[in-house]
Parts: C-alpha cells; sequence; structure tokens
C-alpha cells in the first residue's frame, strides 16, 4: 500500500504491492469473517451463474476477483452509520456491511419480495436503506455525484440545524464511499464529482476497483498511462492510496487509511485498487473472445480467496479442517437461501406502474388545490418567483438552492460591497443575503454536477431547488435526469426518492438569443417516467405551481419561459403563501365554441392575440392553457373538443415530435368521432433559432400563423 496526501505532495514513491503479506490490524475472529465473507460472495456467484444456466435466474454479473478489496472496505465502515454508493461487482462489499445471501438471491431471481428493487432492477444493483446503501443504476460514473451530493448534504444538515437550533440528522464524523470500476473514470462525472468533493472538502472516500477492463476496452486505451491514480495526484486536499486490491493485507490498509484521514474531517481520499477480473464481464460476454489465455492464466494466479486460504494455512491462521467446515456452513447457506428464493413469488402484473411517482403525496389531488388570495401591486413573473422562493425557503428549512450563477456573491464578505447577482435572469436576487450561504450557492458550470448532487442530497432529507441556467446547456444532465432522479424511486421499490425542483429557464422570442438560448424541448422530457413537468405562462401560476413543485414529493422539471419573466401581460397580484395549483389542471384563458387553441409557455399569449384577430371574422375561438406537461389535463382537453369540435395544438418546439404531435394523435384516436375537423398544429421550423430577428420570426411560430390556423381549422 502506498499513500498520497495531495495537498502536501507527500509520496512514499511506493507503486502496488504484489507480494503476499502478513494480515495486519484484524483479530482472528475478524480475519475468519473476512475469508467467510469472501468465500460467500464468490460462491453466490457461482451459485447465480448456476441459476441462470437453469433459467431461474435470467442475468449475472460477478464480483469476483473482487473480493479482498471489498471486504476490507466493509469492515472499514460502519454499516448504518456511513453510506455506500455501489456498483454492480460490490457484492463482497454488500454482504460485509450487512445484505444477506438470501437478500441477494431474492434480487436475482427477480421476486416481488426482493428488498432491492421488488424485481424491478437487475441483479447486483443493491440497496438496503437501513444499511445506508443507495440503489444504484446500471450507469457507470453516476453514483459519484450522488455520493458527493449525499456528503454534502449531511455537511449542510448539520450546518443548518445549528443555525435552526434543531437537532441533525447527519452524523459529524460519517464517511460516504463511492465505488466504481476503472472503466468508469473515464465518464464525466467521475471527475466532475473529483472537483466537487475537493472545492468543498467533503467527506468521501473514492475507491476505484481497477480490474484492467472496461467489458472488453483495457485500461491502457482508456486511461492515459493507463493508472488512474497517477492523473488525479494534483487534486489539493485529496488523500491518495494505491493497494493490490487482491491481497486482503494491504487492501486494509489502504481502507484504513482513507477512511480515517475522511472520517477526520480533513478531506476526500482515493483509494486506487488493483484487482483481477476472473470470470467475464458478465454472463452476456465471453471474454475469450479478446483476452488471451495467458493473460487469464495470470489473473487466476492472483485469485484473492485462493490466495487468502493458502496464507491463513501457511500463516496458522486457520487449519484445513476449520476451513472446510467454513466452507460447507457456507454452501449450506446457500442452499438454504435458494430454497426460499425460488420459492418466493415474483411480482404481479398489476403492481408494474407502482412507485413511478410517490404513493403518498399526490400533487394532482385536491390537497394542492388552494385557492389565490391576491395582494399588492401586480407583479412580473419573475419577481413572483423569487417571493415565492423566499417564502418557501421561510416556511422549510430544509430547502437549499444552487446553480451557476444563483448567489449573490460566491464569497460572502463580498456581500457588503455589491448589489448580487442572484442568477443571470435575476430569478434567486438577494435570497442568499436572506438565507446564507449554506442555502443558497454557486455550483460549477457543470449541469450533471448540479442535478447529481442534489439527488445526493434529497436522499438525505433536504430539499434541493436547482437551476439549470438555460434549457439549451441542459444536456450534459440527462443521464441524471432520465436514468436516475426520475428511476430512483421505481428502482428502490420506494425505499429511495429524490424530491427535487430542477428549475430551467427555457424558450426563444428574446432578440438576439440565437441557437443556443432560444432552444425548446420539453417533450423530450416528457418521454421520462418519474418526471413532472411544469410550464407556466403568467406571475400568478408561476407561484401557485412552483409552490407545488416544491411541497411535491416527486422531481419535478419546472420550466420558465425567458421572455416571459418581465412582460406586462402576464403580470399578477401575488397570490399568497399558500396558494397552489395542482399539476395536471389546465385554465381556461378565453372561452368560445368555434375553435379550441391547446397550448402553454409563451404560446398561450400569441393565442389570446389571435384569437381576438379571429374574432373579427366571427370565429369565437376558446384557449386552453395545460401549465402542466406531465401530468396533463386530458379531461380539460375532452371537455374543450367536445364543446368546439375543432382543434389546434400550438407550441413553441419545433412541430416535428413536438410535445402537440402527442396531443393531436390521442385527441385523434380517442376523440376522433367528435371532430369536425383534422386536428391541426402550430409549431417552429425543424431548423435552429438564427441570431438575426428576421431569421427568428421566420423559425418560431408567431401570432400570424396561429391565426391561419383558426382560419384554416373553422373553415374545414
Amino acid at each position: 500500500m502506498s499513500v498520497k496526501e495531495s495537498a502536501t505532495s507527500r509520496s512514499t514513491g511506493s507503486t502496488t504491492t504484489s507480494s503476499r503479506r502478513p494480515v495486519t490490524g484484524l483479530s482472528r475472529t475478524e480475519l475468519l469473517r473476512a475469508y467467510r465473507t469472501m468465500q460467500l460472495s464468490r460462491r453466490l456467484d457461482d451459485k447465480e451463474i448456476q441459476l441462470k444456466n437453469q433459467s431461474a435466474a435470467y442475468f449475472q454479473i460477478s464480483g469476483a476477483g473482487h473480493e479482498a478489496i471489498q471486504v476490507a472496505a466493509g469492515l472499514s465502515l460502519r454499516a448504518g452509520h456511513d453510506w455506500v454508493f455501489p456498483y454492480y461487482r460490490d457484492r463482497a462489499l454488500c454482504l460485509t456491511v450487512g445484505v444477506t445471501p438470501a437478500e441477494m438471491l431474492l434480487g436475482s431471481v427477480g421476486s416481488a419480495d426482493d428488498p432491492s428493487s421488488g424485481g424491478r432492477q437487475m441483479p447486483s444493483h443493491w440497496s438496503d436503506r437501513r444499511l445506508h446503501i443507495v440503489s444504484p443504476s446500471s450507469a457507470t460514473g453516476t453514483q459519484c455525484l450522488h455520493g458527493v451530493g449525499c456528503a454534502e448534504g449531511g455537511v449542510l444538515d448539520r450546518a443548518i440545524a445549528a443555525k435552526g437550533g434543531r437537532e441533525p440528522s447527519a452524523h459529524g464524523d460519517e464517511v460516504v464511499l463511492v465505488s466504481l470500476g476503472d472503466g468508469a473514470t473515464s465518464e464525466g462525472e467521475f471527475w466532475e464529482s473529483l472537483n466537487s468533493a475537493c472545492t468543498r472538502r467533503l467527506p468521501v472516500v473514492f475507491l476505484i476497483q481497477d480490474n484492467g477492463y472496461a467489458i472488453s476496452v483495457p485500461v491502457d486505451a482508456q486511461t492515459p498511462g493507463g493508472d488512474i491514480s497517477k492523473l488525479v495526484e494534483s487534486f489539493p486536499a485529496l488523500r491518495l492510496a494505491r493497494a493490490d486490491g487482491t491481497d486482503l493485507s494491504d487492501s486494509w490498509s489502504a481502507m484504513q487509511d482513507a477512511v480515517g484521514y475522511v472520517r477526520a474531517r480533513r478531506g476526500p481520499a482515493l483509494v486506487h485498487a488493483r484487482t483481477v477480473r476472473l470470470y467475464s464481464h458478465s454472463l452476456s460476454d465471453d471474454d475469450r473472445a479478446y483476452r488471451p489465455q495467458a493473460e487469464r492464466d495470470e489473473d487466476a494466479r492472483r485469485d484473492p480467496v485462493a490466495r487468502l486460504r493458502s496464507q491463513y494455512l501457511a500463516e496458522g491462521i486457520a487449519t484445513e479442517s476449520e476451513l472446510t467446515t467454513l466452507e460447507a456452513e457456507i454452501d449450506a447457506e446457500i442452499n438454504e437461501a435458494v430454497d426460499l428464493a425460488l420459492a418466493a413469488p415474483p411480482p404481479l402484473a398489476e403492481t408494474v406502474a407502482r412507485y413511478v411517482y410517490s404513493p403518498d403525496v399526490d400533487p394532482t389531488s385536491e390537497a394542492f388545490d388552494v385557492a389565490p388570495q391576491p395582494s399588492g401591486a401586480l407583479q412580473t413573473m419573475v419577481a413572483s418567483i423569487n417571493r415565492t422562493l423566499r417564502n418557501e425557503m421561510t416556511r422549510n428549512s430544509r430547502i437549499v438552492i444552487f446553480g451557476e450563477d444563483v448567489a449573490d456573491a460566491s464569497h460572502a464578505a463580498s456581500l457588503a460591497e455589491v448589489d448580487g447577482k442572484g442568477g443571470v435572469f435575476k430569478v434567486t436576487h438577494g435570497l442568499q443575503r436572506t438565507f446564507g450561504v449554506d442555502r443558497v450557492f454557486n455550483s460549477p458550470l457543470a449541469e450533471a454536477n448540479i442535478v447529481g448532487r442534489a439527488l445526493g442530497m434529497a436522499i438525505r432529507g433536504l430539499k434541493p431547488v436547482v437551476e439549470i441556467q438555460f434549457f439549451d446547456y441542459i444536456w450534459p444532465a440527462v443521464m441524471q435526469l432520465r436514468s436516475e432522479i426520475s428511476m430512483l424511486r421505481y428502482r428502490s421499490n420506494n425505499t429511495y426518492s429524490c424530491p427535487m425542483v430542477v428549475r430551467v429557464p427555457i424558450g426563444g422570442y428574446l432578440r438576439g438569443g440565437a441557437i443556443y438560448h432560444s432552444q425548446s424541448g420539453e417533450g423530450i422530457f416528457a418521454h421520462f417516467p418519474g418526471l413532472r413537468i411544469a410550464y407556466p405562462s403568467n406571475a400568478a401560476d408561476a407561484s401557485g405551481l412552483l409552490r407545488t413543485a416544491i411541497r411535491c414529493d416527486d422531481p419535478v422539471l419546472f420550466l420558465e419561459h425567458k421572455h416571459l419573466y418581465r412582460q406586462t401581460y402576464n403580470k399578477g397580484a401575488y397570490p399568497g403563501t399558500d396558494h397552489m395549483v395542482p399539476f395536471g389542471r389546465s385554465s381556461l384563458r378565453r372561452p368560445g365554441d368555434d375553435v379550441v387553441i391547446i397550448t402553454w409557455g409563451a404560446l398561450v399569449q400569441r393565442s389570446l392575440v389571435a384569437a381576438q384577430q379571429a374574432a373579427k371574422a366571427g370565429i369565437e375561438t376558446s384557449i386552453l392553457d395545460l401549465r402542466t406537461i406531465a401530468p396533463y389535463d386530458w379531461e380539460g382537453i375532452v371537455a374543450a373538443v367536445a364543446r368546439t369540435n375543432r382543434v389546434i395544438v400550438a407550441h413553441e418546439d419545433q412541430l416535428t415530435c413536438g410535445f402537440g404531435a402527442e396531443l393531436a394523435a390521442r385527441i385523434a384516436d380517442e376523440l376522433f368521432g367528435q371532430l369536425d375537423a383534422p386536428v391541426k398544429r402550430v409549431g417552429a421550423l425543424d431548423c435552429p433559432v438564427g441570431y438575426h430577428p428576421v431569421l427568428e420570426e421566420a423559425t418560431l411560430p408567431q401570432t400570424a400563423d396561429i391565426l391561419h390556423a383558426i382560419q384554416d381549422v373553422a373553415r374545414y
């Protein structure tokens, strides 16, 4: 084991230990426990392979070759006190922390009794709320940001609790372990997590289990120099330990050093453990197709389980009889667990959609229908959102706001001399000055970082309300939005959730916004089960919908049209500190019996103007503002179609595959008999938004386009 502390540039100069070392620092009882767990892990892998070959299981991925470093890591942690963000090879780690063989095999067969996911997630994706093992996805590297957010959430919880005079829920000496393979270090989320962990000196141990392969890609083909630990040496405050991950003693020393450093609150640590992958990547892979036999044989000679057995016999730690008896006990335990798993019930088909959303808090319910109590002068949408955030932060001390430039100043000492930034649109202006740097702060310029850290905070009980600066730059965060925050509750069978709000300025009509400050695309995110989407068109709705988003128990994408922030036509008196608008409840902005326009966002006002112009020709047009995209108000649409029998769907996004296409298709499918004309769509050209106003106006739908659609549908 070698150690390096980046803050002081101190190193032993040694590299990974490859020779066998005497096992030190563990009692005989602990040594036998370590051996038992390693054997148990290996034999569970083998049993699962057998079950897969018998078609009793449907997938298998192995941790064979990783057992020593994983057991060392587990023994270094305090189960239920520290946190674990595992990856799919961490069988021995999870066994050490407290997951049972029966629980693992219930996952293998996909039983409804599987405590990790109830048959929803692939096996080897272990999750246990009691043990603080957080449900992982299959996307590599994403958990790094979650672990950083979890650690940060603990730090923030203690700081906020101290100021609020309450007991914190986080421990002052807790450690967050983030485990990943060498392949995942090529993901951007890994590097973003290191940036934040080191900048904020968070209590995180990154455990990199380097078996030399990312499926078939060798480490030298993806990591410069083939050594990830060399690449991270310059990170300030990062404690770096290298270990032979197939040697229990070397692994134990490295983990003890890293965990001790982090538990003492000196900063984050990274352990680079070189392991071997003794089996193929999974049973869907055959490594003989790309690995020479000599290389596979060399890995087999480093088998950590076989090495430890030989070492115990050689050093007199255990006798052959003792180990044989122990191994027989393991086999008996596994066989009993297999019998239990095979007898366990499968999931029921009728439960397939359970836990996509919170079963306890329904933002479409009457509980979220709180009438406005308007008072004061009319205010813009941006002022209404700011005031709502201020009210909700006063009401709930666990709300934290962060994102790019959302703070008044990154350095609080500057606030005495400056007015403060508070976001590029000033939506969060003054909030940091009021609520402090622990609750309002800036993030790096990294969108996945913002959303991924928010997930980690949310599972700790904080309520993140984060900002993506422009919708045009949301795309690096899509993996976190699609595969993580929208999936966490479902894949963990409701044992984990991450209620949060992701605020995003969206849309064009800016004059000068051009290609990268004018994008729409809300329909893309409507494909993410588990994610709710709100899209207000005026100041009062912005307040009511935002309050619903904050108080509900699901992740919400809250879209704020930039063009609407400071318009006068959508101003409104502040609707009060408890006003909420239920999701899935549209609003009829204008009555009319001839045509209905279903719309949202900036197209609401343009539709109103077009309807006024059409009225001069005797065409009465109703305007239905959806207000939320997921869920949308199908009952309101049905009523509007029944009243007019002629339908236009108008939105700012591109016409092709825009959300209007879904609405038009469903109306044609389910309400065809009520239609007196084909459903008409109005949307943007399938073209980027140009910089010059002439190009922008030619691309985005204008009032004249909507008027023409009204006339076409009315005279059909």
